[in-house]
């Protein structure tokens, strides 16, 4: 993320300009913007041309900018765009004041964002955003026989790139001949796969994993195609394809892949390894020492009353509340946990290990010492108090 101008302070109102210039960080803009903003930014719109008589002349797109009261927030994944709708808060001659109008935020067009007022977790995210060191550091093709998909794994978000599925016949019986000439297309694929989407100037290694031993003979057509193309990226690169073992080609694997001693060492300063390692942990606690591991607003609430918790893991889909109110609290429990000495990680809702934490209510919390008489009771599992 690009920072053009900032002009925002913890608990004053404030804007940010920012140009998204990677999938990243659009993430990082969804989490960002919320219902009751103002959001500037270029937008087109169609208007009829004056024709100069009665009937209406031809339609023209015309670019004109707008800052609109946000009142929906959709965020593409896929296509990596967001679509703000709302009403518009600048009038001129194209677009009525009050009238709704739907803003569109994409990469490398910048917006600006106006909130009444800025917390510490906002602030956080776009220092986050902005740092270069964060960016897409893992590469995985997960891969099994007829099926594969290549994930870019980043600071706060995993994306999955493509998806490559081929119907591939059988080893045995009248389809066995053509089943060679069926893997090496399918092979082909991926390695396009990777060619179109590996940024090897940015990403520190290629893991490529699976069950059984499709992932090694990938592996060998990789290395042996990249010298038959004379694709120098990868040729010079060699060094940071590694292999993996890993349950399935599906993009949930991918929690076992980072997991592994030996790809967890390469990219081991990563936030999605730290998160994976730390939610490792919490299950360990609660498989060991269950007085220790809390989940649920209630029980996590609790035990921090108590100045019990060592390590908040909390993810950041609960930030993402049109509940004012709610996100304030959330908010302070991430504050107050800090300045007790604690540690608060907040779990990107991109991630698997993060997914794995909504599964959990996305509140959960490590301790410094057990508390068996607050593992016994029933608290509400809903919202903070």
């Amino acid at each position: 993320m690009k920072l053009l101008g900032k002009r925002a302070r913890k608990g004053d109102e404030g804007s940010i300009k920012m140009v998204p210039e990677e999938g990243e960080d659009m993430w990082h803009a969804y989490n960002l913007i919320r219902e009751g903003d103002d959001v500037s930014a270029t937008t087109f719109r169609k208007v009829q041309k004056d024709s100069g008589g009665t009937s209406a002349g031809a339609s023209e797109r015309i670019k004109i900018k707008l800052t609109i009261k946000v009142e929906e927030v959709d965020f593409d994944a896929e296509g990596q765009q967001i679509r703000l709708r709302g009403k518009n808060m600048t009038e001129n001659e194209h677009v009525k004041l009050g009238a709704y109008h739907t803003l569109e935020i994409e990469q490398q067009r910048p917006f600006t964002l106006y909130k009444q007022e800025w917390d510490l977790l906002d602030l956080e995210r776009i220092r986050q955003a902005c740092d270069p060191a964060a960016s897409a550091d893992l590469a995985a093709v997960l891969i099994t026989e007829g099926l594969a998909n290549l994930c870019l794994v980043g600071s706060s978000c995993t994306l999955q790139r493509a998806r490559i599925e081929t119907n591939m016949p059988r080893k045995r019986g009248a389809a066995a001949a053509g089943y060679d000439k069926s893997l090496e297309s399918f092979f082909r694929k991926v390695f396009e796969a990777i060619v179109r989407h590996v940024d090897w100037d940015v990403v520190k290694c290629l893991v490529i994993a699976g069950p059984g031993f499709t992932k090694d003979s990938f592996k060998t057509f990789l290395e042996a195609e990249a010298i038959r193309q004379d694709y120098r990226p990868l040729i010079l690169n060699k060094q940071k394809v590694l292999l993996a073992a890993a349950s399935s080609a599906y993009k949930h694997s991918l929690k076992e892949v980072m997991a592994s001693q030996g790809i967890a060492s390469q990219i081991k300063d990563t936030k999605a390894v730290k998160e994976t390692k730390l939610l490792q942990d919490f299950y360990d606690m609660m498989a060991h020492d269950s007085a220790r591991a809390f989940y649920g607003p209630g029980h996590v609430q609790a035990a921090h009353e108590l100045g019990a918790v060592q390590t908040l893991l909390i993810t950041d889909t609960l930030f993402r509340v049109n509940n004012v109110l709610q996100r304030q609290k959330y908010a302070a429990l991430v504050e107050q946990v800090q300045e007790a000495g604690g540690e608060a990680v907040i779990f990107s809702g991109m991630h698997v290990s993060g997914e794995q934490l909504n599964q959990l209510t996305g509140l959960a919390a490590i301790l410094r010492f057990p508390l068996p008489d607050l593992e016994d009771q029933e608290l509400d599992a809903g919202e903070l108090q």
